[in-house]
């Protein structure tokens, strides 16, 4: 291993092409998109290598990555009302679809790499360019549509899991829009199995059991639930949500990943209790990351399945492919300051020429327990071609149920 394996703060000369993404179903690099438009307005020729995110877009600056918006537009009227919107949304920047682009090439791409997408047009123009791409709500992409004029925001696609909704309530304070959301669960106000899923980094064990689940509640607007541990007893619980004995239970909420089965018509959420820790070299992008995972790590669907979370040390707060990879799995990008990686306990590998450098012996392990709150390290510190990664698992000890 050499030196900056560990830390990983040289940058090479690399290729301006990113390969950062696998065509969403057919297996096949994202190779013809350009970086970025030539002229975007006005920013400078690296400013796309600063953006995008994971699911909650973050303060903008030198040191936080902020979240693309891939957008499409198709009049003039269209291009006024993008602006007006990125002008007015520090967390987020837009990569446009470049004028004569192909749109359904673009929108792969896009699905690709997991970011959401907003078309400024007619909902049927997004309907027929997402087609070939939509696979199921667990994987898509958040799509939205909203009309030239800025009068409505429609999320079309991944309401909860993707946080299209989120997204719509949000571009509808920027312009002035009325937000049209449809999902059932949002509009009668009743608990939403897929956002609780998502806000505790819990597994869907079984995609048609949201349905199941979410009609019932519909339906007698109450849900019968069995939480593993004293979870249940704590302060937040929706009211339509009834305790109850597992084998009476048409939710089941486990601490661990034992025994994830229910009835047929119930659903078991299990936690995703991997904690992913990483550091690598300045500028690697998410398809290198990924591709180094999947080779040392695991492969692609159990990573998706298993990782809770991505870690690292906080001087890689900036690192966008570290920020780029955790929105491709769909996890939260944590970092910890120096200090903080340092006190954890436990036997990790160290280097002096990394505690030198950065304050603290080991980046991949400690931040990987970190992020698992001091949970064990189950696969240890893997290196190669300038990228670390270890994992530890965390345990579930408390559950949100409902949003802050």
């Amino acid at each position: 291993m050499t030196k900056d394996d560990e830390l990983c703060t040289d940058r090479p000369d690399r290729p301006e092409e990113d390969p950062v993404a696998i065509m969403a179903g057919r297996g096949e690099l994202c190779t013809d998109r350009p970086d970025r438009p030539e002229k975007q307005r006005g920013k400078p020729a690296s400013y796309e290598s600063r953006m995008s995110g994971p699911d909650e877009s973050g303060p903008e600056g030198p040191d936080h990555p902020v979240r693309i918006i891939r957008t499409a537009y198709f009049t003039d009227r269209g291009r006024e009302l993008a602006e007006r919107l990125f002008a007015a949304w520090p967390g987020a920047r837009p990569l446009y679809r470049e004028k004569g682009e192909n749109l359904g090439k673009w929108t792969g791409c896009s699905f690709a790499e997991k970011k959401p997408i907003l078309f400024i047009g007619a909902c049927g123009i997004a309907v027929r360019a997402i087609a070939p791409f939509v696979r199921d709500k667990l994987s898509d992409s958040p799509v939205l549509v909203m009309d030239e004029q800025g009068r409505h925001v429609i999320p079309i696609l991944s309401g909860h899991i993707g946080g299209a909704n989120a997204l719509a309530l949000e571009i509808a304070r920027l312009v002035g829009a009325d937000p049209v959301i449809t999902t059932a669960t949002d509009v009668n106000h009743l608990f939403a199995v897929d956002v609780f899923a998502k806000m505790n980094g819990l597994r869907i064990t079984d995609r048609d059991g949201i349905r199941h689940v979410s009609a019932k509640l519909l339906r007698d607007g109450s849900l019968h639930v069995f939480v593993a541990g004293d979870a249940a007893l704590r302060n937040g619980m929706p009211e339509e949500l009834i305790p109850c004995r597992r084998e009476e239970a048409d939710l089941i909420v486990l601490m661990d990943d034992s025994a994830p089965r229910g009835r047929e018509d119930s659903l078991v959420l299990i936690p995703k209790t991997w904690c992913l820790g990483m550091g690598c070299r300045r500028g690697k992008t998410a398809g290198e990351l990924l591709a180094f995972l999947e080779a040392r790590v695991a492969p692609r669907d159990v990573l998706r399945d298993h990782v809770f979370a991505i870690a690292s040390i906080d001087r890689k707060a900036d690192e966008q492919g570290l920020y780029d990879l955790a929105a491709l799995l769909g996890v939260p990008f944590l970092t910890f300051s120096a200090e903080t990686l340092q006190n954890m306990k436990g036997d990790f590998a160290g280097s002096a020429f990394v505690s030198r450098t950065v304050g603290v012996d080991n980046v991949c392990e400690r931040a990987a327990a970190a992020a698992a709150d001091g949970g064990e390290l189950i696969i240890r510190k893997t290196a190669g071609d300038g990228i670390t990664a270890a994992v530890a698992r965390r345990t579930v000890r408390r559950l949100q149920w409902t949003r802050l």
